[in-house]
């Protein structure tokens, strides 16, 4: 579903009750890339990935073609940046219920003074019901980038929001696909390694594969369905060889 013609700003449901919020955006030298939000509408609706502030008008329109958006209640970033959390506040003055979802680190070192509301964090390992869904929040440290770093899963559908862990170019304009998203990520990390790299890395691919997602959020590109757990055991082989 189209939201914004002019924008491109895109809406589609990857899993029950779970929706990916794209735009597309130009780079220079006419290549592409996007930006993707997701909404868990339920009882208490999640959004997932604020977008920049400047993508504020049209992911707010996108969220209201699917709900009021004065019902959010939680606004989920993974880790301190433009993209995970530009829009915060002009979401929360939207959302007068709403308030920032994130780690303890993100919660003690920024989040806490950077939003207008104080945010809600997340231990390793605890879980949010918000209603037919239940999140599982990850400390993934360093992985792939920031201290305050962290990824989280519903339980119910084992959908994994899982950042920038397979960062895909272009404008992604298929929704949901079971392609190989490895292989291009990997070419885009070539070009500018995001990844921290650091000594714990394997060992947070090992543990979230244990969880056996069967779809992937991916913040940038396609959200990918499959065996997760192998992809993540993939990604991890391929960051090994690289370093």
């Amino acid at each position: 579903m189209i939201t914004n013609r002019q924008s491109g700003t895109n809406v589609q449901e990857i899993a029950a009750g779970i929706f990916r919020i794209n735009t597309p955006v130009p780079l220079p030298g006419g290549q592409w890339f996007s930006f993707n939000q997701y909404l868990v509408v339920d009882d208490e609706p999640l959004l997932f990935h604020t977008g920049p502030r400047q993508l504020f008008p049209m992911v707010s329109e996108a969220i209201a073609s699917l709900m009021p958006i004065e019902r959010l209640r939680y606004i989920g970033l993974s880790h301190v940046e433009a993209d995970e959390c530009g829009a915060m506040n002009l979401l929360l003055a939207a959302a007068p219920q709403a308030v920032p979802l994130c780690g303890g680190i993100a919660a003690m070192t920024s989040m806490g003074d950077l939003a207008d509301r104080p945010p809600r964090a997340l231990a390793d390992g605890e879980e949010l019901a918000l209603g037919r869904h239940t999140m599982r929040w990850f400390d993934t440290p360093h992985l792939p980038h920031g201290w305050e770093c962290g990824l989280m899963m519903d339980t119910q559908t084992r959908t994994f929001f899982c950042g920038d862990l397979f960062t895909q170019p272009g404008d992604s304009q298929k929704a949901l696909t079971d392609a190989d998203i490895l292989g291009p990520s990997e070419a885009f990390r070539h070009q500018m390694d995001y990844y921290a790299h650091s000594p714990q890395t394997a060992a947070l691919l090992a543990g979230l594969a244990s969880h056996e997602p069967r779809t992937l959020a991916c913040m940038h590109g396609s959200a990918w369905q499959g065996d997760g757990a192998s992809l993540l055991r993939q990604l991890s082989q391929a960051l090994s060889i690289a370093h």
